[in-house]
């Protein structure tokens, strides 16, 4: 799903995109389907646009901001998971910054869900 709004000048807009990925159980067909949603809707939308994603892709990203420099931030959580390689290659193709790894925030608040364990 998408929105686009003006900014006050009329001149300028803001694109949201909103996604909610596949469970990381689910079929290999249902998910290859969901990853070509956000890519074709982010590749659609105007370059001068400022462009905001939000969702929950079930990805774990990692915190090797050497290897994926300027799509994660230095506080990155875990290990990657099966659906992290998909949005770490789509980020990293539009340019875009994954925020939640940039600011340091405590362990218990830079993820949504964590194991009990």
């Amino acid at each position: 799903m998408t929105l686009r709004l003006p900014f006050s000048n009329g001149k300028k807009f803001a694109t949201l995109v909103r996604a909610y990925a596949p469970m990381v159980t689910t079929p290999g067909d249902i998910k290859d389907k969901f990853n070509e949603s956000p890519n074709n809707v982010i590749a659609a939308t105007p370059n001068l646009d400022k462009l905001i994603v939000l969702g929950n892709f079930n990805a774990r990203v990692g915190c090797d901001s050497a290897a994926w420099e300027g799509v994660i931030g230095n506080h990155g959580t875990g290990k990657c998971n099966s659906n992290s390689l998909f949005l770490l290659q789509t980020y990293s193709e539009h340019k875009l910054l994954i925020t939640n790894t940039v600011f340091h925030l405590h362990v218990r608040k830079r993820t949504s869900w964590m194991h009990p364990r």
